[in-house]
Order: structure tokens, then C-alpha cells, then sequence
């Protein structure tokens, strides 16, 4: 049970005893350190309910409160705060905790085994992966990390958009690309695909069959840039550390009725009507901005039928939840998706759509845009040559996915203090290092008296917090705060390591540090773990 879950049922019980009942109780970091190591406002949530001061409520809690082996003080503090000293002997019992549990340290258990499907980066197979599936890939693996880390049963999955116009447009500009290696020009529709991957691939199908596939149809071409381009996301995204449980084809939701069964239900429902040739879904009835075409005057289908189809099918999976992450221009796709899984009986709570922020890349001052290879977008593969995974995955996880992000390529590249993935693994390597040269297995010990500095036990409060940081970023399915926690017990490391002779004469003096360092490698090495960050262990 982590720290604020042991506060919380102490609070819990003692209103237990004074027989009142809340759930809104919340334990934070106080900002200054003489405010406790952890503090409630539950006295100031309750103050219109019971008809007293804060300071009274505050109070008649403390008195109720068994201490157990945890606080070593209780404090109240105007308006009515509870502020809770931990035992420095519990603090420090971490130590041997950590060392214990090693790479499970930090685990729980508050998913309860809870089906979450988390669908991201999905992009067309229509081109190469961009910075922007980048920031959506980081986010989706990250977020299935920590969720299976917190005890949810997480599938991660990627939608194959491999029907419809744009994969006929894909194969229409592979073929004609193809024919203007055989000397017949090259006719390319104003809907085409212009990137240099479409000219490699002409260029491989040419150099495999020669002139031989003049005569072949559409599809030869769609189906030889599907395979290609599929498979080169798939390498690509391997290389970011970045794989899979499902890739669920757009296709195979045709090709199993699917969508037609779903526009059926939809009919039924009486939530469709025919306006200029077209039919169209009734979605203003449940809170989107405007109704939306399913069927085209033309015939064809819109992006929303299959899609509805698709997530109809998730749900029929048995998740219990739905998670996807989408591109910023899928902003007003989140009212309409919602809209016709009600208008088919279906929980609409049950499906949570991410919406990621625009990234800038920033070098020498400026905004990069294109790229010097192809001079279209800059390429995820591009970002990771140039600034590695390791620093790619961190500065893409340490911001909230709502908010847009310029990443400093200057910055990233820098070995120094200034650089936070620099920063983190330096703590991890000289770690590495100390513990390479004292040779020697530590004991664990029972009290730790050596390790009395005012440092040693930012450090170790900061270990505690470890707990409570998975646990948050599972519930507000915020990634970014594992990635803020972990440079802050860099920054406490190196701070120490400042200060502090690891190896002395002192044998006993060393074995405790040397244990408390060994305590922060675990912790670091697991929070980077969930942020898919291998650190090395030399610089």
C-alpha cells in the first residue's frame, strides 16, 4: 500500500469513529518542508456539512488518528490543514523495500485486472511516420506501460486504415510512378502521394519485375505499398521500442459486414434521414455541432461509417474501456463517435479520446519544418537519428499530451546538466560506477543510523513518492508525471552525490550508502522502464 493510501485509511478511520463519512479525502506534497511530509485538507471539505471551523474538524480527526509505526507527529495548521512527520525509521525502511522488490517495486494493483483497449498512432500506411506519430506513440506505449504496471489487463492496438479512396490513390500514384521509370511519364492525381517512399517503392517493384507490370491493375500496386509501407511502420516503430498486441484491418471490417450491419442498426434507430442525395446521422440530438454524412451523394462511404463499425466491434471484444489517441484535426470526431455509439445502445462513457497537441522542433533558434532528406515533413526516424530514443521518448513523455511542445534539438543533444536525459542517465552511470568499484554484495540493514543528512532523506522521501507517482499517473492516465518525478530524483541524487563520500574507511557507513544508491538505481531504472527509456550505464 503506498504512503497516501496508508494516510487516507488513517483519516478514513477516524472519521469512522466520529461517524462521519466522506470520500473527497486528499493527501498532497506539501511545497515547504516545514508543512509535514504530507498534508490533508479533508478538515476544510467538511466544514458546511459538520457546522464547524476547520480548525475544530482538524482537530476532533488528529485526536481520532492511531499513529501506528508510520507518523512521528501530527501537526494542524490555519485554516485547518493536517500535517503529517513521518517516523525517519519508516523513511528508512524503504531502503531494504526497494532492494527487495526490485523491478516490481512501485506496482499495484488499482486497475483490479480492468480490459482496457488502447488504440494509437494508427497511422495510413500511405507514407513514413512522422514526429507527430511520434508524440502519439510515445504517449499510447507509455500509458500502456503504466497501466499494466497499476494492474489493468491493457491490449495496445493499431488500426490498419488499408480501404477506401486513399489506398486507391496509393496504388494510382505507385503505378505511376512505375511507369515513368518505363519511360511512359508520370500522370499523378492531385490527390496523389508525392513522398520520396512512393518513388522507392516504383523503384523497387521495378527493379524486382522490370517493365512487366505495365498491364497490372490498381490493386497490384495498392497491395505492394500496403505490404512495404506496413512494414516499414512496423520496423520503424520497433526501433522506438514501440510494438503491438493487434493490428485490426479497416479491410476485415468490410470484408466481415461489419460496416453494413452498422449502418443497418443505425437506420433501424431512427436516427437517420436522406438530405441532397446523401445520408446523414442525426448527431445534433446528442450534443455534436452539426448532423454528419455517413453515405455520400456519390455512393461512397465517409470516414465516420467504418469507423463507427470498428469501435463497435472493440466494444464487442469485451473491454471495458476504449482509449484512442488521435491527431489534433480529429478534434470534432470525439462528439460524433460518442453520438452513434449511443444512438446503438452502447455506453458512449465507455470510449475516451485523446487529442494530441502540435510538437515544434526547434534547432540553432528556429522551427524546423521540412526535412533536408525528402523536404516534406521531418520523419520520427529522422528525430531519432539525430537526438537517439532515449532522448526522443523522454522529452515527447515529459509533457502532458493536451498541450503543444517544442522539442530543442540543441537541448537534447547537449552532455550536460542542462539536458534532463542527459541528466537522469549521468545519475544512472555513476551509480553503475560506484557500485562496479565497491565489488562487495551489500547487507541490508535493520536501522540505517549512518544516514542522518538532511539530503539522504530528500532522497528518501522522494523514493516513497515513487508509489503514489505510478498510482496518479494510472488514474489521471498522465505518463508525463513519471517522467517529472524521475528528474527530480536525479536532481536529488546529484545533489547528494555532491555532498556526500560514497566509499569509505566505514564500512558499515558504506554499505548504507551504497544500499540508498543501489534504492535510487531500482527507482530510476523502473520509472524509465515505463517510459521505455533504456539508460546506459556508461558516459
Amino acid at each position: 500500500m503506498s504512503i497516501k493510501s496508508k494516510l487516507t485509511e488513517l483519516i478514513k478511520n477516524s472519521l469512522q469513529k466520529l461517524n462521519i463519512e466522506t470520500d473527497n479525502i486528499i493527501i498532497e506534497k506539501p511545497s515547504k518542508k516545514e508543512n509535514g511530509d504530507y498534508s490533508s485538507n479533508v478538515a476544510l471539505t467538511l466544514t458546511k456539512k459538520l457546522h464547524k471551523s476547520p480548525l475544530e474538524i482538524a482537530n476532533m480527526i488528529k485526536e481520532n488518528i492511531e499513529y501506528e509505526n508510520i507518523i512521528s507527529e501530527i501537526q494542524i495548521a490555519n485554516p485547518g490543514f493536517i500535517n503529517f512527520y513521518l517516523k525517519k525509521e519508516f523513511i528508512k525502511s524503504y531502503i531494504n523495500k526497494i532492494i527487495t522488490e526490485k523491478n516490481n517495486y512501485g506496482k499495484n494493483t488499482i486497475g483490479n485486472n480492468e480490459k482496457i483497449n488502447i488504440e494509437f498512432v494508427s497511422a495510413n500506411p500511405t507514407g513514413i511516420l512522422h514526429i507527430g506519430h511520434g508524440r502519439g506513440a510515445t504517449y499510447g506505449d507509455n500509458l500502456a506501460r503504466i497501466m499494466n504496471f497499476s494492474g489493468y489487463d491493457v491490449t495496445k492496438e493499431y488500426y490498419v486504415n488499408d480501404a477506401g479512396n486513399q489506398m486507391n490513390n496509393l496504388g494510382i500514384s505507385i503505378k505511376e510512378r512505375y511507369r515513368e521509370l518505363c519511360g511512359y511519364g508520370c500522370n499523378l492525381p492531385e490527390n496523389g502521394y508525392h513522398g520520396k517512399e512512393i518513388i522507392d517503392l516504383a523503384k523497387d517493384i521495378y527493379n524486382k519485375y522490370g517493365n512487366t507490370k505495365l498491364d497490372s491493375d490498381i490493386e497490384f500496386f495498392r497491395k505492394e505499398g500496403l505490404d512495404k509501407l506496413l512494414d516499414q511502420i512496423k520496423k520503424d516503430l520497433d526501433r522506438y521500442r514501440v510494438n503491438f498486441n493487434i493490428f485490426t484491418s479497416e479491410q476485415s471490417i468490410y470484408d466481415r459486414c461489419l460496416v453494413e450491419d452498422t449502418l443497418n442498426k443505425l437506420k433501424q434507430s431512427g436516427n437517420c434521414y436522406i438530405k441532397d442525395d446523401a445520408l446523414w446521422l442525426k448527431t445534433t440530438d446528442y450534443g455534436d455541432e452539426k448532423d454528419r454524412v455517413l453515405i455520400k451523394s456519390d455512393g461512397n462511404y465517409t470516414y465516420l461509417t467504418p469507423d463507427i463499425a470498428y469501435h463497435l466491434d472493440k466494444i464487442s471484444r469485451g473491454y471495458d474501456r476504449l482509449i484512442d489517441v488521435l491527431g489534433s484535426d480529429h478534434h470534432g470526431y470525439i462528439a460524433r463517435l460518442k453520438a452513434a455509439l449511443s444512438m446503438l445502445g452502447k455506453d458512449s462513457n465507455i470510449l475516451d479520446i485523446k487529442i494530441l497537441q502540435m510538437v515544434r522542433l526547434i534547432k540553432d533558434g528556429e522551427e524546423l519544418k521540412l526535412s533536408k532528406r525528402t523536404g516534406k515533413t521531418i520523419t520520427l526516424m529522422e528525430l531519432v537519428d539525430e537526438i537517439g530514443v532515449n532522448a526522443t521518448r523522454y522529452f515527447f513523455s515529459s509533457h502532458s499530451l493536451d498541450t503543444s511542445m517544442d522539442l530543442n534539438i540543441d537541448l537534447a543533444l547537449k552532455q550536460s546538466n542542462e539536458n534532463p536525459v542527459y541528466y537522469i542517465e549521468y545519475a544512472n552511470a555513476r551509480i553503475c560506477s560506484i557500485l562496479k568499484k565497491y565489488h562487495k554484495k551489500a547487507n541490508l540493514h535493520d536501522n540505517y543510523l549512518t544516514l542522518q543528512s538532511e539530503d539522504t532523506y530528500s532522497i528518501l522521501n522522494k523514493l516513497i513518492e515513487f508509489e503514489d507517482v505510478v498510482i496518479s499517473s494510472a488514474k489521471k492516465e498522465a505518463p508525463h508525471l513519471v517522467a517529472n518525478y524521475v528528474y527530480e530524483l536525479a536532481t536529488l541524487f546529484h545533489s547528494f552525490y555532491a555532498k556526500e563520500q560514497i566509499i569509505t574507511d566505514n564500512e558499515k557507513d558504506t554499505e548504507e550508502k551504497i544500499n540508498l544508491l543501489l534504492a535510487v538505481q531500482i527507482v530510476i531504472q523502473n520509472a524509465l522502464d515505463l517510459l521505455g527509456i533504456i539508460p546506459r550505464e556508461e558516459m
